[in-house]
């Protein structure tokens, strides 16, 4: 079996499984965000009365971080209270951060669990070995009655990733590549394993990042087999025992696709849509991309290192004139080491706009919304019409790197002349 088969396994009381087979399986850890109140009021229509677990759910406010109306303050007060009568231990409130980056910190995330949260970039736990997937409110509050979900086990692809990357080619670069490839309807339902010796090199921030957008190809859910980075970084915050799965050598794939990194090159994922992805040379070589906001954050871009690389780019430089730079650090914990190293106050001698940690701008609801007509690159994971503002704003998406050197530029820049 694949490790994610072993994983549903386990938590189903089966000793196999096979894709296709429906199971009902034991939740680790559910999250529930800020958009889905409507997981409470479900929780008590279906006669839900006490959390089945105060030690392994909890309410993440990374969404309206902080609340922009009174609709989502309000929702932000029945949550808290839902959250205190049901003793619930874990409780992140508007100062902590992204709800992906801020559970593997509290050390909530580990190989071989079944984590479920109400985001689709749930697939990002992949990155520590977990199964790690999205659901709606219903199945939530059901999750919250019992402990327990139904899953389809899926059919399960690989991408192998082979070689070292050039300079200035970032994970974000990677998995636009692999995007490009499989497109946005090529793995629905299926798991992705990412393998190959790029993988196995690969610090927790890259794998994050390209765990993340696996469910832009359709997945389900992602997978890598934990390394040593992945492994000192659960040990040092694991808040309980866990047990690494790993995938019998002579399981058969699905699918497989392979690709060698040494031959990827800065890319962009063009408007507007995730998988109309393009050698950032291209785009270049026409007519200048003129641009309007830059926007570094989120769960698939706001981490250190993202922070760092556009630090390194900006430092003893200025964004263009009336151009603006949004930087939204993933995290509490990301934003104070950064300020410690000194990258926020070089991005903002820079010119650039640091707000509060948590989703900002990435859902079109505050701290950097664009305007009707105007052009934003961005380190986020989606540029669908309206995605970050106005219907007719285009989005393009790239590395953190591509978006620090771009705004230096105020146009679509390739960032290895900065490097």
């Amino acid at each position: 079996m694949h490790a994610i088969e072993k994983i549903l396994a386990r938590n189903s009381g089966k000793v196999q499984v096979h894709a296709g087979e429906i199971v009902t399986a034991k939740v680790d850890f559910a999250e529930i965000n800020d958009l889905y109140l409507q997981t409470i009021y479900s929780f008590y229509e279906m006669g839900g009365e006490k959390v089945w677990d105060s030690e392994r759910a909890a309410f993440v406010f990374d969404h309206y971080a902080p609340c922009p109306d009174v609709k989502s303050a309000a929702n932000h007060k029945a949550m808290r209270e839902f959250a205190q009568k049901n003793g619930l231990r874990f409780h992140f409130d508007t100062n902590c951060g992204v709800c992906h980056q801020v559970m593997p910190e509290a050390g909530l995330i580990y190989p071989g669990m079944i984590i479920v949260a109400t985001d689709s970039h749930t697939t990002t736990h992949g990155a520590f070995g977990a199964m790690g997937t999205g659901c709606g409110a219903t199945d939530m509050a059901t999750i919250l009655m019992t402990g327990e979900l139904w899953f389809r086990v899926p059919e399960i692809i690989q991408v192998r990733l082979e070689g070292e990357p050039q300079k200035g080619v970032y994970p974000k670069d990677v998995i636009l590549e692999v995007l490009g490839r499989i497109r946005a309807d090529g793995a629905v339902y299926k798991a992705i394993d990412f393998t190959g010796s790029y993988v196995d090199a690969l610090n927790v921030a890259g794998r994050m990042t390209i765990c993340n957008m696996a469910v832009e190809m359709g997945a389900k859910t992602a997978y890598m087999q934990p390394n040593q980075a992945v492994l000192d970084y659960v040990n040092r915050r694991a808040v309980r025992p866990y047990e690494v799965q790993f995938t019998d050598p002579d399981f058969q794939y699905e699918e497989s696709y392979v690709f060698d990194v040494s031959k990827i090159e800065p890319n962009l994922a063009c408007p507007s849509s995730v998988e109309n992805v393009h050698p950032l040379r291209q785009v270049v070589a026409g007519d200048p991309v003129k641009l309007n906001q830059g926007y570094i954050g989120s769960c698939t871009g706001g981490r250190v290192e993202d922070i760092a690389i556009a630090a390194q780019i900006l430092k003893g430089r200025h964004i263009a004139p009336y151009t603006r730079l949004v930087v939204v650090p993933a995290s509490s914990e990301v934003m104070q080491e950064c300020m410690q190293a000194g990258y926020l106050q070089d991005l903002i001698a820079a010119g650039a706009t640091v707000t509060t940690p948590g989703c900002g701008a990435c859902l079109g609801v505050h701290e950097g919304v664009l305007a009707p007509g105007e052009v934003c690159i961005a380190s986020t994971n989606r540029n669908f019409p309206g995605r970050m503002g106005a219907t007719d704003a285009q989005m393009y998406l790239a590395s953190p790197a591509t978006v620090a050197a771009s705004m230096v530029c105020g146009e679509i820049t390739d960032p290895r002349e900065f490097l």
